[in-house]
């Protein structure tokens, strides 16, 4: 800690020289004189609102106790001269540099000998609140969460107004010193966890959070490389935190990023969706055990159809039409390897079109390469068809984190199918249960396969069937 000098005239040198205010064109140094005292003034331009900072020029030109001797601590001044909603008195420099870089204004004088002023009057550039892209519902709130951390925890406050809610601050990245804020509910979320959860944010050591949520991420957990499945949900919708924290979980929120963890995660939990809550019990009931059916069959859809055209001796009779007529030219590995491959480089490039012409070059691209590639013999009907179904099936759930994981491990199993038949199949089936049993998340003592192992019936039956609220 590095206290402000005594000597107003070292206190402006090093925080010219920090703050580099002469090559910095935002970094705004304002100095004024009052009856025969100077303040300087730091802030960001940008970051501050103008309005409020001219007022209070204004009216710290009218204080009569500018050098009175009952003003001349900080503290002293603070309490009688500076009307601000958000102020606070600071005797570290690093720390003041600190809320100057992250939008706050700084006031120092050679009235105070022991410190500076902090006055927080930022306005942060911030887009106006949507629905998400990624995580719509047919009825509900069409808010979410932007990249300013302070609008997403007042959209939590706005729905939870409760006295036992918490929002503790903390600061993460040498260079970025990204606003982090962990929201929790006091005497429902594990006191434990809580205590895990902010050990583990104030020992990491990082320069900065480039990208945001994810790499808060990779600095909670140091995973295995080779592990798909996703370890933390994220949500971009302030109905669904509020929601996740009421049910004892603790929400994470990063600046710069329009998502907020949920924490403890389980592999259960990304197959619920906020849409199920705006529907009565028995329809969101419904919806629910569709979308798990239909995904957790598309797992298998793929590897079972090539196991069984692969070795017709397995196949039921009756089910011979599963066959294809006309294969194509190319092996059938090959082609669902292809088409999945295809698939996502049709994702990557609708990604880069245009939103107007996005969809429409998304349905035309896949209808005209499609028809091309079984005319001119390359891919077999049958493999486009079944492929359709699982692309259409992995956006059932709106994690695409882990429709990749099931997509790499469905991959791995198609090859080791054409290397050992059953026996293949039956490893690549083990494969993605051993990466999922032993996927590390920040769950403390919780499994990822939680509430089934350890079973939990009353949790378990919650994910499955969607039930009314008592």
């Amino acid at each position: 800690m590095r206290k402000f000098s005594p000597d107003f005239t070292i206190n402006i040198d090093t925080l010219d020289s920090e703050l580099n205010v002469r090559e910095n064109f935002d970094i705004i140094k304002r100095e004024m004189l009052i009856n025969s005292h100077r303040v300087v003034m730091y802030y960001v331009d940008g970051f501050v609102s103008a309005a409020i900072m001219q007022k209070l020029m204004m009216h710290l030109s009218t204080v009569k106790e500018f050098g009175a001797t009952e003003a001349r601590t900080v503290e002293d001044f603070v309490k009688q001269s500076v009307p601000s909603v958000e102020v606070d008195a600071c005797y570290d420099i690093d720390k003041a540099e600190k809320f100057v870089l992250s939008g706050c204004s700084l006031i120092v004088s050679d009235v105070f000998y022991d410190g500076a002023i902090i006055v927080d009057a930022r306005s942060y550039p911030a887009r106006v609140t949507a629905e998400p892209e990624n995580d719509k519902v047919m009825r509900g709130s069409r808010d979410g969460f932007v990249e300013t951390m302070l609008f997403n925890t007042a959209m939590i406050r706005r729905r939870i107004r409760d006295t036992n809610l918490v929002v503790k601050y903390a600061s993460v990245g040498e260079s970025s010193k990204t606003d982090i804020s962990i929201v929790y509910i006091k005497g429902k979320a594990n006191p434990k966890y809580v205590k895990e959860i902010e050990k583990r944010i104030s020992e990491i050591k990082t320069d900065a959070l480039v990208m945001g949520h994810q790499s808060l991420i990779e600095c909670l957990i140091r995973h295995k490389w080779y592990n798909p499945f996703p370890k933390v949900r994220c949500t971009e919708r302030p109905d669904s935190a509020c929601a996740s924290i009421l049910e004892g979980s603790i929400i994470v929120i990063c600046d710069n990023s329009p998502e907020a963890l949920i924490l403890p995660t389980g592999i259960f939990d990304f197959l619920q969706e906020t849409d199920d809550y705006y529907f009565p019990p028995f329809t969101g009931s419904y919806l629910r055990i569709v979308r798990q059916l239909v995904f957790w069959s598309a797992i298998v859809l793929i590897p079972v159809w090539y196991l069984l055209i692969t070795n017709p001796h397995l196949m039921p009779q009756g089910l011979e039409f599963l066959i294809p007529r006309d294969a194509g030219n190319i092996p059938i590995l090959a082609q669902l390897l292809i088409v999945e491959l295809v698939i996502d480089g049709l994702k990557l490039a609708s990604l880069n079109t245009p939103s107007v012409m996005s969809n429409s070059f998304g349905v035309i691209g896949g209808l005209l390469l499609g028809d091309f590639a079984v005319q001119v013999g390359w891919l077999s009907a049958d493999v486009i068809f079944y492929m359709a179904i699982v692309s259409m099936a992995s956006f059932t759930q709106s994690n695409y984190e882990l429709g990749y994981a099931f997509k790499f491990v469905r991959m791995i199993t198609l090859i080791l199918i054409a290397l050992f038949d059953v026996w293949g199949f039956v490893a690549g089936m083990l494969i993605g249960i051993i990466l999922i049993a032993t996927n590390p998340t920040i769950n403390g003592k919780r499994s990822y396969l939680y509430p089934l192992i350890p079973f939990n019936w009353d949790a378990l039956s919650r994910l499955v069937f969607r039930r009314k609220k008592p």
